[in-house]
């Protein structure tokens, strides 16, 4: 099959997707703020021979529309509900990590019909931390006014646990991705940002949520650290978790062979 990467148009929004491989299931992926579609590279190579892999870059990010609204949970929500309903891939299994977790936890309860499985990476039920807030605003003011740039050496130790960040190995990986945060639209991404930190709680969801759901945390996890999944796991009905060790925030990025190999047992 060939690929394709075009763009659709989804609540006036116009946002880029990827679509790869031609399995009769559909895995659709959200990705973690400050990222795009590309996070999952690694979980797409692996899974396309079996299924279809879709990616798309949330509005704001990647290389989406930047908008003036509409980076609120329950707008990114409807993003991806349409992205799925466009695409023909519902029922899907959806894998959201961090930010993609947080709409992939209302996507299944207010759509169930739309998701097949749901695969919850690196990611909370909760709102941000009140302690978390000044230093999350201040980067981000900086990263609106400077540049992200600026910001980058600050935010690497949030997103990537030790080992990765000190592997001699993984120096390669480790400028790309840091080249991924200094990349985004200083506009685009503080709007993101600004979403993502004013997200409300939505434990009461939880135990709502129908989907078999598989929970994926990383054991070194600074924003979002394993108890957050624990939690989620003790309320959602048919759940599995997951703790891959040596594993930061980027669990799908750090260590995408254990991340892959529980996706694939899981589905």
């Amino acid at each position: 099959m060939e690929e394709i990467m075009p763009t659709m148009n989804v609540n006036g929004v116009e946002l880029y997707y990827e679509e790869h491989g031609a399995g009769q299931e559909t895995i659709v992926f959200g990705h973690s703020l400050l990222f795009s579609g590309r996070m999952f590279d690694d979980q797409v190579q692996d899974l396309k021979d079996r299924y279809r892999c879709v990616t798309f870059d949330f509005r704001g990010q990647g290389q989406s529309q930047v908008t003036q609204s509409g980076y609120d949970m329950d707008t990114l929500t409807e993003d991806a509900c349409q992205v799925i309903e466009r695409l023909g891939g519902a029922p899907c299994h959806f894998l959201g990590h961090s930010m993609g977790g947080f709409v992939g936890i209302r996507l299944a309860v207010r759509q169930p019909k739309l998701v097949k499985s749901l695969i919850l990476v690196n990611t909370s039920a909760d709102s941000e931390a009140a302690a978390n807030l000044p230093k999350y605003r201040l980067l981000n003011f900086i990263a609106r006014w400077v540049g992200a740039w600026a910001v980058a050496s600050n935010v690497m130790p949030i997103f990537f646990g030790p080992k990765f960040l000190s592997d001699p190995a993984r120096k390669q990986a480790r400028i790309k991705w840091r080249q991924e945060i200094v990349a985004n639209h200083p506009i685009g991404v503080t709007r993101a940002v600004k979403g993502v930190i004013t997200r409300e709680d939505v434990n009461d969801l939880l135990n709502k949520i129908r989907a078999p759901t598989l929970i994926i945390a990383g054991e070194q996890d600074v924003p979002l650290p394993p108890e957050k999944s624990k939690r989620m796991h003790a309320c959602i009905p048919n759940s599995r978790l997951v703790i891959i060790p040596n594993a930061g925030h980027m669990a799908p990025v750090e260590e995408p062979e254990a991340v892959n190999a529980a996706v694939k047992e899981f589905l």
